[in-house]
């Protein structure tokens, strides 16, 4: 018992540091009001204590961010000039060398604690944002939903995309506040007061949650276009494009958007899911392979149950690529997945000739 009591003690005061530390956290870290200078032009007022990138979002300059500002994307770099101060440790894994001699941040990691100067690219500016309203939601599969918008466009720009970019979904939470999280559009940029997104409900996805249990009628908030991932019709090579899951939502858009054009480049579709429970678009893709000689698809499944009903292919998808795909002949890839599918498919195409520039990919 003796030896017990200087650990209680020690127990004590260690939770009472803690709190201490917490309490002095919220209520003493107070930075008051602090100047964003962006682009030695713009100044914008904030209160600090806020990230960078939270900062600029209430004053509606929108940074590309997939992870909603987790810190786990690393897209939302911006240069800042003064005030920064030291990088941080979670900063460091998403930046290069020269990057960090060229004081770029990541915005959602970097708290406003003073006055700073930034430099943010002309096209993040024209990002706007968006009241919209949903038109259609139906079910794809147990998990997966497609909906529909319809964009309220009052005194604002046309809504102008490229096929593959993402928007922002604006989800209120609990507390009051706006979290942001990344949907890619698998509509088309001929519909440009129209969007459609595929989002499949991740358990205890805040944002997937959300869209999930939109209904029609329903409005919502969005603001876009953001992303580097997207169609590049720059030359006549073969399009392949390789996803799984949810990542069908920008190669979807890639693929009609081609054909709308009535391309005469070949388009390879190759898309895996684990089960035929998880299939969809199928009758979709086989109606415009009928319609396109030029279009060729493979659906493949991973781990097939007991009861599945499948005379297709099956495997993971970059084994299928890997056993369909000929050596050496000209190809521009879109690729959109996991990582881990990302990186063995490109592993694939490089063992097959395909060049990096013509690799464009999309990790989630």
């Amino acid at each position: 018992m003796e030896y017990l009591t200087p650990v209680i003690i020690m127990g004590g005061i260690s939770l009472f540091l803690s709190l201490v530390i917490i309490v002095a956290s919220k209520y003493l870290a107070e930075y008051g009001p602090c100047t964003i200078t962006v682009n030695d032009e713009k100044q914008l007022e904030v209160t600090g204590g806020e990230s960078l990138l939270s900062s600029l979002f209430t004053q509606k300059i929108f940074i590309p961010s997939a992870c909603g500002g987790k810190g786990s994307c690393g897209y939302c770099r911006v240069k800042v000039t003064s005030g920064g101060g030291e990088l941080l440790p979670t900063e460091l894994p998403y930046l290069s060398p020269e990057e960090r001699e060229n004081h770029m941040r990541l915005s959602c990691q970097l708290k406003v604690k003073n006055d700073l100067n930034v430099v943010i690219p002309e096209e993040y500016l024209s990002i706007k944002e968006y009241k919209a309203k949903v038109k259609e939601s139906r079910d794809l599969t147990y998990d997966i939903k497609e909906i529909r918008f319809q964009l309220l466009l009052v005194d604002q720009p046309e809504f102008k995309f490229k096929p593959g970019q993402y928007i922002q979904f604006h989800v209120p939470n609990s507390k009051g506040e706006i979290i942001y999280r990344a949907y890619s559009l698998s509509s088309i940029p001929s519909t440009p007061g129209e969007i459609e997104l595929i989002v499949r409900l991740v358990p205890g996805g805040v944002g997937s949650t959300y869209i999930h249990n939109l209904k029609k009628g329903d409005e919502c908030v969005i603001s876009g276009p953001y992303g580097d991932f997207f169609l590049h019709e720059r030359s006549e090579a073969d399009v392949l494009c390789v996803g799984g899951g949810a990542g069908m939502a920008p190669l979807k858009s890639i693929v009609y958007s081609l054909f709308e054009k009535k391309t005469n480049r070949k388009v390879y579709f190759y898309f895996g899911v684990r089960a035929t429970k998880d299939l969809f678009y199928l009758e979709e893709f086989e109606a415009l392979a009928k319609e396109h000689p030029n279009f060729h698809y493979f659906f493949a499944l991973s781990s097939p149950e007991e009861t599945d009903e499948w005379e297709g292919e099956t495997g993971f998808i970059h084994l299928i690529l890997d056993k369909h795909l000929k050596e050496d002949q000209e190809r521009e890839a879109y690729l959109c997945g996991p990582p881990i599918m990302i990186d063995a498919v490109i592993k694939v195409l490089k063992e097959k000739g395909v060049d990096d520039d013509h690799i464009y990919y999309d990790k989630f």
